[in-house]
């Protein structure tokens, strides 16, 4: 998390997890859910929009674009790195 997101994360900038089992292939949408559900601490609206980030939330996947991976319909492989940048500034 970085760009203000692990904020609500309790500052955290770094988390290594390790998913549970589950008969299905764990995506970003699932992600997405059990970060909601077991990371985040405060103020999910600034993170989460519906069962997606909200605008201004940058995800890499392993350095790359979400975009360019599937977005949410992406599988996730052992050792993958997910980034959540925080692209919003106050004023």
């Amino acid at each position: 998390f970085r760009g203000g997101a692990e904020l609500l994360f309790d500052g955290v900038k770094k988390h290594q997890v390790t998913l549970p089992c589950q008969p299905e292939p764990w995506d970003i949408r699932n992600l997405l859910k059990w970060i909601k559900q077991n990371l985040l601490k405060e103020r999910p609206e600034l993170f989460m929009q519906g069962e997606t980030v909200r605008p201004g939330i940058l995800v890499l996947i392993n350095d790359a674009d979400w975009e360019l991976m599937g977005e949410l319909d992406y599988k996730l492989q052992d050792q993958d790195n997910v980034l959540f940048i925080s692209t919003l500034h106050g004023g």
